[in-house]
């Protein structure tokens, strides 16, 4: 059992390394490098013979060590000491190799004895193949954008393919193309646009989706239990559905080409989910403390204001995030009910200028940069209490 569990630990972490290696390889080709020993069965090789000396070695010899020999033998053996190949990609293998041993080190012979071993090692590493496949996926496209705005028009004609950076051109060509978008094409004004627009769908979606889901969560009044179980059915609808009847109204009421039309529709598209999130999380909190700000005469909008609303930040912060990622990337609205540009959200103005084919490529995907940025910063620092948001409502106590 314990030589069989060995084997396919090896044979799965070798396919492991390949996949880390081969993602690594196609970014380098990415930069312009040519890499004439693309050899998958050597990277394969060495992954199992990296995986079973692991196992036979176990802890004998100090991570950094095995990391030192594994890296030289690897470069050794891939071909690529001849080619004199940049400091960079030695550096990326060693963090690889780092990576992959720091991984496999967990699985000892204590491990690979176990009865349901072979499970584990199938369903880690499928999980963490998966990991990296996502990223890859989701950050290429991402590390194309902000590649090509760094090009110059000339640069592009010449080899549209190359996704290398040209750090030798000096910080003010290297941003060019974020200087521009700013001076000629008002890109200053479309973010001011966008975050007032944002920033306002949060703050009405929050004004009416506490109150609502507290009586939801607290209150017995008739229609709770159809209201609570229906909240979502609007999702059941296309927006695309949505949009005609929708154009058709707002233009008897004079609400297209304005903020105050886009804070409706934003507002009506996310609240139904914000109050789901939150009475969830209102539900965990326990009834007592409601219980003795009554006796203590707290009237519901003291209860909401000074027991609920504190205790709720986690879930509250959550759906402010949720809320503010749909409102500052939503598209299909937008074009629908803006036409002038001097209302246009980021995203509207992204498209209006792709539509023009004499908007050099550079500038859109400068703008396309500016437009993921905040996004990916505020998820980034505030992914804490979304997680926390979203997981306390289910856990009762």
């Amino acid at each position: 059992m314990k030589t069989k569990n060995i084997i396919i630990f090896s044979i799965i972490s070798s396919f492991f390394l390949v996949s880390l290696i081969s993602i690594w390889k196609i970014l380098v080709t990415l930069q312009g490098i040519k890499l004439e020993n693309f050899n998958f069965q050597i990277i394969f090789l060495l992954g199992f013979l990296v995986s079973l000396a692991h196992v036979i070695i176990g802890n004998k010899l100090n991570i950094i060590l095995k990391l030192i020999i594994f890296s030289l033998i690897f470069i050794f053996i891939d071909g690529y000491l001849i080619q004199s190949m940049p400091i960079w990609y030695n550096i990326g293998v060693f963090l690889i190799l780092y990576f992959f041993i720091n991984k496999i080190k967990k699985f000892n012979n204590k491990i690979l004895e176990e009865e349901h071993s072979t499970q584990i090692i199938i369903f880690d590493f499928l999980t963490l193949f998966g990991i990296v496949l996502f990223s890859f996926v989701i950050l290429f496209p991402f590390y194309m954008m902000v590649v090509t705005s760094f090009k110059t028009q000339m640069a592009l004609l010449v080899n549209p393919l190359d996704f290398s950076i040209n750090f030798a051109q000096g910080f003010k060509d290297l941003f060019k193309s974020y200087f521009v978008i700013f001076k000629s094409y008002k890109f200053g004004k479309y973010i001011l646009t966008s975050t007032i627009v944002s920033l306002g769908t949060v703050f009405i979606t929050l004004v009416f989706a506490i109150p609502a889901a507290y009586a939801i969560a607290r209150l017995n009044f008739f229609g709770k239990k159809f209201l609570s179980t229906s909240i979502l059915i609007i999702y059941m609808f296309p927006a695309i559905v949505l949009v005609i009847p929708l154009y058709t109204v707002f233009s008897q009421l004079g609400l297209r080409n304005s903020i105050e039309g886009l804070l409706i529709v934003y507002t009506a598209t996310t609240l139904p989910v914000a109050i789901y999130m939150l009475q969830g999380y209102f539900k965990s909190i326990p009834k007592e403390l409601e219980e003795a700000a009554i006796l203590d005469k707290l009237s519901w909008f003291g209860i909401i204001t000074k027991i609920i609303i504190p205790l709720s930040i986690p879930a509250i912060s959550s759906v402010a995030l949720y809320v503010f990622m749909i409102a500052w990337n939503e598209f299909l609205f937008s074009l629908m009910f803006l036409d002038n540009p001097n209302s246009f959200t980021l995203s509207r103005a992204i498209q209006y200028l792709s539509g023009d084919a004499e908007t050099p490529r550079q500038y859109l995907m400068a703008g396309s940069v500016i437009v993921t940025l905040p996004v990916l910063f505020i998820f980034v620092y505030f992914e804490k209490y979304l997680v926390s948001g979203l997981t306390a409502g289910s856990v009762k106590g």
